[in-house]
This record gives C-alpha cells, sequence and structure tokens, in this order.
C-alpha cells in the first residue's frame, strides 16, 4: 500500500532571463545598465563621449518594476 504525501508550498518567483543579463542591483538596490551606443560607430564621437559611454549608469526610480523581475539578483 502506498501512501502518497503531498506538500503544498509557495510557488517560485522565477528571474526574467532578458533583465538578468541586462542589469545588476547595487548593494543599495539601484538597478544599473550598460550605456547605449557603445558597439560601432564610436569613431565618430568625441573622446570625451567615448569616455563617458564605458561606464554603467543607473537607472531612474520610476523603473521601479523592473526590480520585480529580478528576484534573487
Amino acid at each position: 500500500m502506498l501512501i502518497w504525501i503531498i506538500r503544498i508550498t509557495m510557488p517560485k518567483v522565477k528571474t526574467h532571463k532578458g533583465a538578468a543579463k541586462r542589469l545588476r542591483r547595487t548593494s543599495r538596490g539601484k538597478l544599473m545598465h550598460r550605456t547605449s551606443g557603445q558597439d560601432h560607430f564610436n569613431s565618430r564621437e568625441s573622446g570625451k563621449v567615448t569616455k563617458n559611454k564605458r561606464r554603467d549608469s543607473a537607472l531612474h526610480q520610476s523603473h521601479n518594476k523592473l526590480r520585480t523581475l529580478i528576484p534573487y539578483k
């Protein structure tokens, strides 16, 4: 005779893989993203613009909904 034990657990929250590849969370909880426009056509830009594109920048506070896409990162 088999007795089946049914466990009822809360479902896991899945990470949105596209957001996980593009965003990272700092220790303070801010979301950082890569500056756009770095891949090609950079020779026409000034050196100052090219240097500033190398930095990651923080997302604006109005994009707080994106935090729910990366629950464990």
